[in-house]
């Protein structure tokens, strides 16, 4: 198999030599990352400047641009081959419920499925980074079965790209895997007021406490049990029951 992998924590980020080394021994592995940190930045391309595309290595590249930029050259420009599978992260730290909306790990994936390639988001579900690299390395031994599994699926999902989250445990303790779906998540004290040195207002966004809410079979939950959770999603965001009724509430002008 041919992957391309991507991150939005850069293409130094311990995460995405994680992921290059446990899809290693499943086929040819091209990388394409950002130069830099792209955390939150979904879906967004770079349309006011060129991009730049800088050979590190073999099928090794980075581009000052966003996750989105990087699929989008890697396919179109830079690969002699269409990958068969992109592979997004592993991204330092969780991307669940709202989280998916912002995370420029999941938007490399939904770029992959929007040119018609089959992709799956990995995100470690971990806080202190430092704390938890230990974890995150160990998660190799889970990643290549893990990947093997997704990827020979007889039908991957279509149209549907998988989202998966590690939970932020030893390898050895991952009880399993579990099909989720997305969780809702608030977060609360994320905008922090402050002064800049001219005594002017400024706001830096972050940090903040979570409060999850979801069904039992919520990505949140089978984190925090010690689970892998995979949520299958897709680019169609339509609201199909408000259609089936639009009857009760809507008539041509």
């Amino acid at each position: 198999m041919r992957f391309l992998i991507t991150n939005d924590d850069g293409i130094l980020a311990h995460g995405i030599e994680c992921l290059v080394e446990a899809a290693e021994p499943l086929g040819e592995v091209f990388v394409v990352a950002p130069d830099r940190e792209q955390s939150a930045t979904s879906h967004s391309l770079t349309l006011h400047h060129p991009l730049r595309p800088v050979r590190r290595a073999e099928r090794r590249w980075q581009i000052d641009g966003t996750p989105t930029d990087c699929v989008m050259l890697a396919v179109e420009a830079l690969m002699d081959e269409r990958p068969d599978f992109v592979l997004s992260g592993v991204n330092h730290g969780q991307n669940m419920g709202e989280d998916v909306l912002y995370s420029g790990t999941v938007a490399a994936a939904m770029e992959g499925l929007a040119l018609g390639i089959p992709s799956i988001a990995f995100s470690f579900a971990g806080g202190d980074l430092r704390a938890d690299l230990t974890h995150l390395k160990e998660q190799v031994s889970v990643l290549t079965p893990l990947i093997k599994h997704l990827t020979s699926l007889p039908t991957f999902p279509a149209n549907t790209l998988l989202n998966v989250n590690l939970p932020p445990v030893p390898a050895d303790g991952v009880k399993g895997a579990r099909l989720t779906r997305l969780g809702s998540r608030v977060y609360s004290g994320s905008l922090k007021p402050m002064r800049d040195p001219w005594d002017r207002d400024i706001f830096w966004i972050g940090g903040g406490s979570i409060t999850w809410t979801g069904e039992p079979d919520s990505d949140f939950r089978a984190i925090q049990e010690g689970y892998i959770s995979i949520t299958p999603l897709h680019l169609d965001l339509t609201n199909y029951s408000m259609l089936e009724s639009s009857g009760n509430w809507w008539r041509e002008l």
